[in-house]
């Protein structure tokens, strides 16, 4: 069975929000997390050093404390370079 393309491989979190990704289907995206920062669920992450601990985990963006994005969602809205 085919991997989807949606699928997370790599990612970093620099300081500017946003996410540098890499999916199953070889491309690049930068996603921009500052929009969750409004909701409650995402709230953890306006902390600097915490979100910086993002990590590609599970086919996802995950952090510690069970926080993760839904992998369509971060490839259908990420930019690609």
């Amino acid at each position: 069975m085919k991997t989807p393309n949606w699928v997370v491989t790599s990612a970093a979190a620099p300081p500017d929000y946003t996410l540098r990704l890499t999916f199953a289907d070889g491309k690049r995206g930068i996603y921009d997390a500052r929009p969750l920062l409004e909701k409650p669920l995402f709230a953890k992450l306006k902390n600097l050093p915490f979100f910086l601990t993002a990590k590609a985990a599970y086919g996802t963006v995950v952090w510690d404390d069970d926080i993760d994005i839904a992998p369509e969602h971060l490839y259908k809205c990420s930019s690609f370079r």
